[in-house]
């Protein structure tokens, strides 16, 4: 924490939406003493999560810190600093807790003698460290569902690309042959007679020129042209076939 931790660089109580009530908040410059983190990494952290609706925007107030140098921080209510906390630097949540237990004691310890005091101390302090843990698990949560939807998303595409190359060896255009076979001519009429007499028709496949051609099974280049569909990678027109 800072030397110079005057109310109005560590925490104040603050009007909230312009009511009658209170709460009390912390300065984005303590939290950045709290994780060890720059204060300008706090704020943009801040506000990064306030565009995303995860938490407040919160005020902007001017303070004065250790070198009494005029600086803007943002009053953060207790629930948003876990999450901004949990979200830069989750190993500090508990020293966090601390912080507050401090903050809402008035920096003074409570008077474990007193069983009431006692009490509201041990079950603010619970209670506390229960937000931090969810906070922590939902962020967690989050950014698993994420890169189960990446990883999700790449296999789809595996697999289609899998699709791709399976028909790539059944079906073959003209142009796909023409170039494998080193530019020897084929006739599409005869290609396309082929097909109906033995029922396996052709499929449309695109085409970076035409829009889309015939691609014709290797049942039918056999028949014709006594030719196989060679086993390659090569793309024609944007397409395997």
């Amino acid at each position: 924490m800072h030397a110079n931790t005057s109310v109005s660089t560590v925490a104040r109580i603050a009007s909230m939406g312009g009511g009658n009530g209170t709460c009390l908040t912390m300065s984005s410059l303590q939290i950045a003493d709290v994780v060890k983190s720059r204060h300008d990494d706090v704020k943009r952290s801040i506000r990064r999560l306030a565009e995303k609706g995860v938490i407040q925007l919160p005020p902007l107030a001017e303070v004065r810190n250790h070198l009494n140098q005029k600086v803007e921080v943002y009053n953060v209510i207790e629930r948003d600093s876990y999450i901004v906390v949990a979200q830069l630097s989750p190993e500090f949540t508990a020293a966090l807790v601390d912080e507050w237990q401090c903050l809402k004691s008035g920096n003074s310890i409570p008077d474990f003698t007193n069983p009431v005091m006692a009490a509201r101390a041990w079950a603010e302090q619970y209670e506390a460290r229960q937000i931090a843990e969810r906070t922590k698990a939902e962020i967690g949560s989050r950014r698993e569902a994420t890169a189960m939807n990446t990883a999700a998303q790449a296999v789809k595409k595996a697999n289609k690309l899998e699709l791709v190359l399976d028909r790539s060896q059944e079906f073959a255009t003209i142009k796909r042959m023409s170039m494998l076979y080193h530019g020897q001519e084929f006739s599409w009429k005869e290609l396309k007679h082929v097909s109906h007499e033995m029922g396996v028709l052709p499929i449309e496949v695109f085409d970076a020129n035409y829009g889309t051609v015939k691609a014709y099974h290797a049942d039918v280049w056999r028949e014709v042209y006594a030719l196989e569909i060679p086993h390659t990678s090569i793309l024609n027109g944007g397409s395997a076939l």
